[in-house]
């Protein structure tokens, strides 16, 4: 990035006007206006007074941006200022004075032939815009020109002819024959006043030399190819000072209108990157074939040529605000060039030896670190997951195995509890039997002396009504099937199972009052078996609970580590993933070289083949070289046997 360079340059006063000092102060590089509307302060990379020549005006603004034009840079100098300011005449000159453009072709002819490790090929065009139209200068009746811009030439004028020059004459014949063509006009302000925009273009071009030497690695440069613009541009004119009218006024209208577009592209380009906005390079043919020159791809030097006399000072106050600002403009220059098929394929040389060094060198070292790191990575992490899958199955098979023993002594415990209750029952049972027994045998009793009257007299043992022994059995005592309210003989047969009993020997007691029966207590008193039985009860559930809280935590840690595991198996995942991505790379690498070496392979083919047409080419000029040389032999020996027989034939006359 560079900014354009601006200069400004007076002309020297008109006769009998009074010196520019005397209106302007110039301290060093800077311009004030003296006396009235004083105070604005102008600041510019040069300011030329009258003294300055054509020639050192050239050598502190142009001769660089020549020397970067042949080097591959573009390069653009023009002339901005009102009519009659010295515009021409600083770019033209006359021939006691040459200006800038004469002394620019002499100096690209003299670098040129002062390169001498490069081959250079010269273009030069030379066109006007009168009134918004593009003329060919070199070619009469070549006009109304278009634009076109393409990414190979940038913006071109088509149908412009350009012409091949080997030096420096040939190019002043052409601009002589281009300033013929040029449309020149007489004002009230200079009698040959410029009335179009003319732009002198040359193309350079240049090549290293022995661009076939292969063996020659750095020789890897391409054709360079720069274009060298330099404009004289035509005057902004007031009509009310140049007194233009009908044609004249025309081409006033045209040029003031085309350079307030210009001045429009610098207040834009001028304002900073937010405040920009669109640039109007379409509105003007001028800035549109000036656009590189502008903020692009170019060297630029501006020199605005402003009149010292009174009379311009708002003109010139206009000048030199076009130039401040134009002096804010930055400009991207950089070489162009165009690669031919020898310089491509030496360019395609060196980056497949610059990828073939990659892959060999440390990035793939790099790589296969970071491949071999996460394999790994991922064998430990592979390791670590079958770990925690073996711990993870025993932790399951111990879980398994502490569930079948707590079922184990779940149903022991339900067995003991089942069997201490049969016990249980079982020792109740008998003491109810026992104590039936008992309560029994005492109602036997009181049942006798019941029934026993006061008159009663002793009666012998084996007394009819005495029961045998087997009735105190409960078992053995016959179950009645019905019962009825009147008994008949064959029911007290059952009842005393064949014993005949005499009624009349029973006796009731009057007004017996009913003796009660006594109460069955019965003894629930647990026995020593239970006892046991219980605690064995108790210390079975308490091993359950301390079971059952390790479980609890066995399922807790099993919990943790499952969680682990999917953190691993995610982790993994990631893994797999980059150490596929990094195979893709890789791939892509060994892609990439394939193809490289399969288009260089191609290009030592076609190498191979021109080489093949250059030698048979070679071998045919040689041969046509022979011919030519027997054929010039035999011409020249027929022509000296003319000759002698032309002298012959004299003599024989004059014998």
């Amino acid at each position: 990035m560079e900014k354009i360079s601006v200069a400004i340059r007076f002309r020297p006063s008109a006769a009998g006007d009074p010196p520019a000092d005397r209106h302007w102060r110039v301290q060093d590089k800077s311009i004030s206006l003296v006396g009235p509307g004083s105070g604005v302060s102008f600041a510019f990379d040069h300011v030329f007074d009258p003294s300055y020549t054509n020639a050192m005006v050239y050598d502190l603004l142009i001769k660089s941006i020549i020397q970067a034009a042949v080097d591959g840079f573009n390069g653009t100098a023009f002339a901005y200022g009102q009519t009659s300011s010295g515009k021409t005449f600083t770019m033209s000159g006359s021939e006691e004075e040459p200006g800038i453009i004469p002394l620019a072709v002499e100096d690209v002819f003299r670098t040129t032939k002062m390169t001498t490790d490069r081959e250079f090929l010269i273009r030069v065009s030379y066109m006007e815009i009168y009134n918004e139209e593009i003329n060919d200068l070199l070619t009469l009746g070549n006009q109304k020109l278009p634009i076109h811009e393409s990414l190979e030439r940038g913006f071109f004028v088509a149908g412009l002819r350009e012409e091949i020059v080997n030096s420096a004459e040939q190019v002043f014949e052409l601009l002589k024959h281009g300033e013929a063509n040029r449309h020149f006009g007489e004002t009230n302000m200079n009698a040959r006043s410029s009335r179009s925009h003319t732009i002198f273009r040359m193309v350079i071009e240049s090549s290293k030399r022995n661009p076939m030497n292969l063996g020659d690695v750095s020789n890897t440069d391409a054709i360079r190819v720069s274009v060298l613009n330099l404009v004289d541009l035509a005057g902004s004119e007031r009509i009310a000072k140049t007194g233009a009218g009908g044609v004249r006024l025309k081409e006033g209208k045209h040029i003031n209108k085309s350079l307030m577009i210009l001045g429009n592209v610098i207040n834009k380009l001028s304002e900073s990157g937010r405040q920009r906005g669109h640039i109007p390079y379409r509105d003007s043919k001028l800035t549109r074939i000036l656009q590189p020159a502008l903020g692009g791809n170019s060297k630029t030097s501006i020199i605005c040529t402003v009149a010292p006399e009174e009379v311009h000072i708002e003109e010139t106050r206009g000048t030199l605000q076009f130039a401040s600002r134009a002096k804010r403009i930055t400009n991207c220059a950089q070489v162009n060039e165009i690669l031919t098929d020898a310089a491509l394929l030496k360019r395609q040389k060196l980056e497949i030896e610059e990828l073939r060094r990659k892959l060999q060198g440390s990035h793939s070292e790099i790589l296969e670190q970071v491949i071999l790191k996460q394999r790994n990575d991922m064998h430990k992490s592979e390791l670590e997951r079958e770990r925690l899958a073996m711990e993870l199955e025993e932790e399951r098979k111990a879980r398994e195995t502490l569930e079948l023993c707590i079922k184990e002594q779940q149903r022991k415990i339900q067995n003991l509890s089942s069997l201490s209750i049969s016990s249980y029952n079982t020792s109740i049972s008998t003491q109810q039997k026992v104590n039936s027994t008992i309560m029994f045998d005492e109602l036997s009793v009181s049942r006798s002396d019941v029934f026993r009257t006061p008159n009663f007299k002793a009666m012998a043992d084996d007394f009819v009504v005495k029961r045998p022994s087997s009735f105190k059995t409960v078992d053995s005592n016959p179950i009645l099937e019905n019962f009825d309210n009147t008994a008949d003989e064959d029911l007290w047969m059952q009842l005393n199972k064949g014993c005949i009993t005499d009624l009349d020997t029973l006796q009731m007691t009057p007004n017996m009052k009913h003796q009660s029966l006594p109460s069955l207590e019965m003894s629930l008193e647990p026995s020593v078996d239970d006892k046991i039985s219980s605690k064995r009860h108790h210390s079975l559930e308490t091993d359950c609970g301390f079971d059952r809280e390790q479980l609890e935590a066995l399922r807790e840690k099993c919990t943790i580590r499952e969680r682990e595991c999917s953190l691993l198996r995610e982790e993994k995942a990631s893994l797999v993933e980059a150490l596929s991505l990094s195979k893709q790379d890789n791939e892509q690498f060994r892609a990439q070289k394939e193809e490289l070496l399969k288009e260089l392979n191609t290009e030592k083919q076609k190498m191979k083949e021109l080489k093949e047409e250059i030698r048979q080419f070679s071998l045919a000029f040689h041969q046509r070289e022979g011919l030519l040389t027997s054929i010039y032999t035999k011409s020249k020996a027929m022509m000296e046997n003319l000759n002698v027989s032309k002298v012959s034939i004299p003599e024989v006359c004059d014998s």
